[in-house]
């Protein structure tokens, strides 16, 4: 993918597992970097370029050391399992002080499996663009969205040119001992040292990445883009019915309340899902009388992503709005949801009947409990409905849709 202006001259933040991706034998280790910006010019970036490369640089020549170090690349010293935990960290003090636009690079075999969670909730909130190269091609690939990636040996032999004036700017740094320099002589004795290896021994071994978007908050205040953004409503009633005793009319100005409380007030669209063959007649009309659109479906048909797609199609990419679903079953269509998500300029809310067993990898702005949201916000719905006079004319009321694998059809509730 060419770059956007807004990207051509931004800054690129390379970060690199030489374990997993080394300097192929014989290769001129002062190429790498030119090779890797001689890629990114290919696609019309030309903005300042770093590269950092993480190693057990004890099993590293001098040799290459002195050519990584003197075209510009900076280099640490981590103990082998240690260097997911360390890239990790610095992409996020990165991205702390570089907000976008800027592009980031993982040279690495593990993205899949330690390093995408975190990027791919990243990618729902911020854009940055991201770049991958591996040695092997992943037999699985991930929802991340990439401007491109490349095979490693791939990127290093078909972007040479002329040789560029030595670095000198480049740092060596020992991670295990908290040390740096840019004397190569230095460091090398550095890591002979008894110091070093009992600092190795007796410091904590870090294995495991921090995914920093776990603690990113939920059911925050809307901000002013947000705040009389449109919201569109997928209700599963399947799975979140309305409880039993729960005054039906009540659905909608809950909902409406909840948003309010997060300082949400746009226009709201909801449309239910069930087999209402077996939904009481005056359910359905209570619903309709409020402005759900009632959808009848064959049972287990949960699959929103035609809709989903009508939707978007509606919503300009750069138009802010919100996409909520209430549904135990988020994730039959997690991955239409976080493509939405990761190319536009969308909110997510969610609200089931239990909390997942694990964090899902959509970024949400809001979660509730189904019944919490109902059942703490009606006393606020009843006063909301009864100071507005009602529905408003603009909702849709009175109708009923019907889809079945082949057949869609509209009526109007008796």
């Amino acid at each position: 993918m060419q770059a956007t202006a807004e990207h051509a001259t931004a800054k690129i933040a390379v970060w690199w597992d030489m374990k997993d991706c080394p300097i192929p034998e014989g290769y001129d280790p002062a190429l790498v970097r030119q090779s890797i910006e001689g890629a990114f010019k290919e696609k019309g970036y030309s903005g300042p370029v770093s590269v950092t490369a993480y190693g057990d640089q004890t099993q590293t020549s001098g040799h290459i050391l002195q050519g990584l170090l003197s075209t510009g690349v900076s280099v640490v010293h981590t103990r082998p399992e240690s260097t997911n935990y360390h890239m990790h960290r610095d992409m996020v003090e990165w991205r702390g002080q570089n907000p976008p636009p800027a592009t980031m690079m993982i040279i690495s075999d593990k993205v899949p499996g330690v390093f995408d969670w975190d990027l791919l909730r990243l990618q729902q909130r911020t854009l940055y663009n991201l770049f991958l190269a591996y040695s092997v091609k992943p037999l699985c690939g991930t929802l991340l969205c990439t401007s491109e990636e490349w095979c490693w040996r791939y990127l290093l032999f078909s972007s040479l040119s002329r040789r560029r004036e030595v670095v000198q700017c480049a740092k060596l740094y020992c991670y295990s001992c908290d040390f740096d320099c840019q004397s190569l002589k230095k460091f090398q004795k550095h890591l002979s040292t008894y110091k070093h290896a009992r600092e190795e021994h007796v410091n904590p071994t870090h294995d495991e990445v921090v995914c920093v978007t776990e603690s990113w908050g939920r059911n925050y205040k809307a901000t002013p883009e947000f705040a009389t953004a449109k919201i569109q409503v997928w209700w599963d009633m399947s799975t979140c019915p309305i409880p039993e005793g729960y005054d039906a009319p009540l659905v909608r100005p809950s909902m409406e309340a909840a948003f309010k409380e997060l300082g949400y007030s746009g226009p709201v669209s909801i449309t239910a899902y069930d087999d209402h063959n077996h939904t009481p007649l005056q359910t359905l009309q209570a619903l309709s009388s409020t402005g759900v659109l009632v959808v009848h479906v064959i049972p287990d048909f949960k699959d929103l992503s035609s809709d989903l797609h009508a939707w978007h199609y509606a919503n300009p990419p750069q138009t802010a709005a919100i996409m909520m679903v209430i549904s135990d079953h988020v994730d039959w269509n997690s991955h239409g949801l976080v493509r939405l998500l990761q190319e536009n300029n969308y909110n997510l809310f969610l609200a089931y009947s239990f909390r997942p067993s694990k964090m899902s990898f959509l970024l949400t702005s809001a979660e509730w409990l189904w019944e919490s949201l109902l059942a703490g916000s009606e006393k606020r719905a009843l006063r909301s409905e009864s100071e507005s006079g009602g529905a408003p004319t603009s909702r849709r009321i009175d109708f009923l849709r019907f889809i079945t694998p082949n057949f869609s059809s509209t009526c109007e509730l008796e």
